[in-house]
């Protein structure tokens, strides 16, 4: 920003005294849990598994080190140096304004299906204080689709019969979605109560919680580390994992899940880092942090990539099926099967180390959906600015939707829904919002004038690598992927079964709904920069350059830029 634009500036709307963390490490720990969350553990295996294995790593490491640091440290950047939520961090470019409202849609749909994976785990946990683990063999009720190491089912495949009893999953949902099983409905009650009570304490009381909530999980992944790795035949499944088949590296749609799984696993694109990084004192030096976090959460996927084929190679020699691959069928209840199956094989007390896994797992998942209800709560604060409600009446409203809209999940065609809701409402928008992230600030924003500001802010000059990843590298390849997804996309299926029309039109509403907000909130800033008088390029230029309210909350800082 120059002189020049702020003298120009009008005097901007009062606004709420903005919350911060209590120290440095609360911030640290809080994006920590919030990255390394259910997108790791629970999103990462499968997504690995479905784009084969090793051929899915090397696509996803380059589009950690070209596309997610890079966008991390940006949108850190970003909203510390604002002190805003991502809406109106937009005020740099009005005319993409469109783009930070699109995330906060995406955010609000993917706490929708998170939160049923955390009820999921819940009903998991409570059934783990059994004097039995229930699929520690196999049960009369579940007929000949099980394995448990002596039997096995026509198909040569370990079927996820446990998984099958508990959601009541039907083949096909043809036939519709089904009704809503109550103990699911209950746990996922608990899980929205948990959620809006941390919520409603406020950032502060998050960031406390984040010190258990960051470390926890590394524990309980170490220790099934050590178990998996030991199995008969974990090694071929790990070997599987890294291995990669090379003339999958030219399938456009492995390097989309890679990129996909990036935004997933770092949180980024979705408003989450921002929000969280507003909250920060205005000139902490954030890079070492940023280093920190991108390393854990890359290495805490490959941990969790190392258990689930390790135990994946050890179905393979238990069933005698020579191809990992098709040990089991994939889709997001992999980790329901896996992990479930290596804890089983403890010989002493596995039902405290299942506790331990599944608290771990609802410990994630508290992490994560904290960090999109926050995002989403200080958008609505940041627009009533002192009008505001009381955050307490935000958090409730919010849980209370939340709840109603997840019940859905819990349905036997629930899943087909959470697939349906992830690549539509989820995946598909989110990257082509991230191009869109990269081009207001590093080319209407401008990538000179951004790193002016953090020099200002931390007092650090940003280098080359970044620079040239912000400009070219990372939206370049993110277009490419998006491009070339789009000409090989096939129609959605879920575990190899195709969807009913209506599905695949209420898919196409809900990327419409997060896609229209570009060129809406566009016409918008163009019609309301360019006056009575003004032309429709006189409208264009005006909405590429900030807005009045544009710099710093604290408006003795932003006097001084």
């Amino acid at each position: 920003m120059t002189q020049l634009e702020i003298s120009t500036k009008s005097e901007k709307p009062a606004e709420k005294p903005a919350e911060q963390w209590g120290n440095g490490l609360e911030f640290l720990f809080s994006c920590i849990s919030l990255s390394v969350g259910l997108g790791n553990i629970w999103r990462f295996p499968y997504i690995a598994f479905q784009n084969g294995g090793g051929t899915f790593v090397i696509p996803y490491l380059i589009a950690l080190l070209v596309i997610g640091r890079p966008v991390y440290y940006l949108e850190i950047s970003l909203g510390q140096f604002t002190g805003r939520g991502v809406v109106k961090a937009f005020d740099m470019a009005p005319l993409l304004k469109g783009v930070a409202v699109g995330q906060v849609l995406a955010t609000a749909a993917s706490i929708t299906y998170y939160s049923s994976i955390m009820a999921l785990t819940l009903r998991f946990l409570l059934a783990s204080f059994g004097s039995e683990l229930p699929w520690s063999r196999c049960w009369e009720s579940w007929g000949t689709d099980c394995h448990d190491g002596n039997a096995q089912n026509s198909s040569g495949k370990m079927s996820p019969a446990q998984l099958r009893e508990i959601l009541h999953e039907v083949p096909n949902i043809d036939n519709g979605l089904g009704l809503p099983n109550w103990q699911l409905v209950a746990c996922l009650a608990v899980a929205w109560l948990v959620i809006g009570g941390v919520l409603i304490r406020g950032i502060k009381s998050s960031g406390k919680a984040a010190y258990f909530l960051g470390v926890f999980p590394y524990v309980v992944l170490l220790i099934l580390l050590l178990r998996a790795v030991t199995l008969p035949g974990a090694i071929d499944g790990i070997i599987y994992f890294f291995k990669p088949q090379w003339r999958e590296l030219l399938n456009p749609l492995v390097w989309y899940a890679a990129v996909t799984q990036v935004f997933f696993s770092l949180a980024i694109c979705f408003g989450t880092l921002i929000t969280y990084a507003s909250y920060n004192n205005f000139n902490r030096n954030v890079y070492n942090d940023i280093v920190i976090i991108t390393t854990m959460d890359s290495c805490s996927s490959i941990i969790a990539g190392c258990i689930t084929f390790g135990i994946l190679g050890n179905l393979a020699r238990e069933t005698g099926n020579p191809d990992i691959g098709s040990v089991v069928k994939g889709g997001a209840g992999l980790a329901f099967i896996s992990y479930p199956e290596a804890i089983a094989k403890f010989e002493y007390v596995p039902q405290m180390f299942a506790v331990l896994f599944f608290l771990m797992l609802f410990v994630l998942g508290i992490g994560s959906t904290v960090g999109m209800g926050s995002c989403i709560l200080r958008v609505i604060r940041d627009q009533f600015g002192l009008r505001s409600p009381p955050i307490w009446k935000l958090a409730s409203g919010l849980a209370v939707l939340g709840f109603s809209v997840s019940i859905v999940y819990m349905t036997p065609g629930g899943q087909f829904i959470l697939n349906l809701v992830d690549f539509y409402g989820v995946s598909f928008t989110a990257l082509i919002l991230a191009i869109g992230e990269l081009v207001a600030v590093a080319w209407i924003y401008g990538v000179n004038r951004f790193c002016e500001d953090i020099k200002f802010m931390m007092g650090i000059e940003t280098g080359w690598y970044w620079r040239l990843c912000w400009r070219f590298i990372t939206p370049g390849l993110m277009t490419a992927v998006l491009i070339y997804m789009l000409f090989d996309m096939s129609a959605l299926e879920y575990k190899g079964v195709g969807y009913p029309a209506l599905a695949h039109v209420f898919g196409c509403f809900l990327a419409t709904l997060g896609l229209i907000q570009l060129p809406g909130w566009a016409i918008y800033a163009i019609y309301k920069k360019r006056g009575q008088n003004g032309s429709f390029w006189q409208g264009v230029r005006a909405a590429c350059k900030p807005s009045d309210t544009w710099g710093p909350a604290n408006a003795q800082l932003d006097a001084t830029i």
